[in-house]
């Protein structure tokens, strides 16, 4: 049991694991706020423009159910703007991530040894006919 908490305790204390729970926690705050931007903005916009009422629901029989498709096309709108967010920082990430690998590119590539030995040897051939 000692074993199983000491490697517990080592996991848990790795840096990519404090950062994936950091990612959670903002993750989870960033969804907390794009809900609320569609459901005060979003959803008023289009009920303004198109006279519909996004948060509606339509009842089904004598059952007493309602089918609230208003509520999945607020979640259907509140997905593609966090795609859309992570989306572009993803594109940011990536766009940073590639400045150092093209000043890196753009050194002329040294030829290996053997290669400049085995020219030398050649030249030095040539010289002796």
């Amino acid at each position: 049991m000692k074993k199983f908490l000491e490697e517990f305790k080592a996991f848990a204390l790795k840096g990519n694991v404090m950062d994936m729970a950091i990612g959670v926690i903002i993750g989870a705050a960033f969804g907390d706020i794009v809900t609320a931007f569609t459901d005060d903005f979003i959803n008023p916009l289009i009920a303004c423009i198109g006279g519909a009422e996004v948060g509606g629901h339509i009842k089904l029989g004598d059952t007493g159910q309602y089918l609230n498709y208003g509520h999945f096309i607020s979640a259907v709108i509140n997905f593609l703007i966090m795609a859309f967010c992570i989306f572009l920082m993803m594109k940011a990430v990536n766009k940073v991530m590639n400045l150092g690998k093209k000043k890196e590119e753009e050194k002329p590539a040294e030829p290996p040894k053997e290669e400049v030995l085995l020219t030398e040897i050649r030249d030095l051939l040539k010289e002796r006919k």
